[in-house]
């Protein structure tokens, strides 16, 4: 059915679990697994009259702390592949928008569904913060399976 899942993770313990369950669907069908963490582009900090100054993160210093937490995230994703017994790949893009990241990794990738987490907001609060999983499956050609 599905030969290759891709998990999106951001390192939080709601994502971990979604990296679970794409790990153990993965066994289960003899898919590969790809995990993919989305790394915002980095953007100068701007500061008003009134700020209190703060020592700038230089691009490449932003660049080197988002790396190291992308590591960690993926780090996850591949101890979960490897407790399942299945192949799995790691990757981190830079985008704006976590869902675009995802759905052109999923593209680029040959990825024949989508397993995420979501934190099921509802209401005004789902309306105002937005869901990077609505997006997605608003957006997305792929399949996307949905994990809280």
């Amino acid at each position: 059915m599905y030969k290759h899942i891709l998990v999106p993770t951001d390192g939080s313990r709601l994502s971990a679990k979604a990296v679970k369950a794409a790990a153990a669907l993965a066994k289960k069908l003899g898919a590969k697994l790809t995990g993919v963490y989305v790394i915002p582009p980095y953007v100068p900090p701007m500061y008003g009259e009134a700020a209190v100054y703060v020592p700038e993160v230089t691009p490449k210093r932003y660049k080197d702390l988002a790396e190291k937490e992308a590591k960690k995230a993926l780090a996850a994703v591949e101890i979960a592949a490897q407790v399942a017994g299945v192949p799995c790949k790691t990757t981190w893009v830079t985008k704006d928008q976590a869902w675009d990241g995802i759905i052109r990794t999923a593209r680029a990738r040959k990825c024949d569904l989508i397993v995420m987490a979501s934190h099921g907001r509802r209401g005004l609060t789902g309306l105002l913060l937005g869901s990077e999983t609505t997006k997605v499956l608003t957006h997305s050609k792929v399949p996307v399976l949905v994990c809280r």
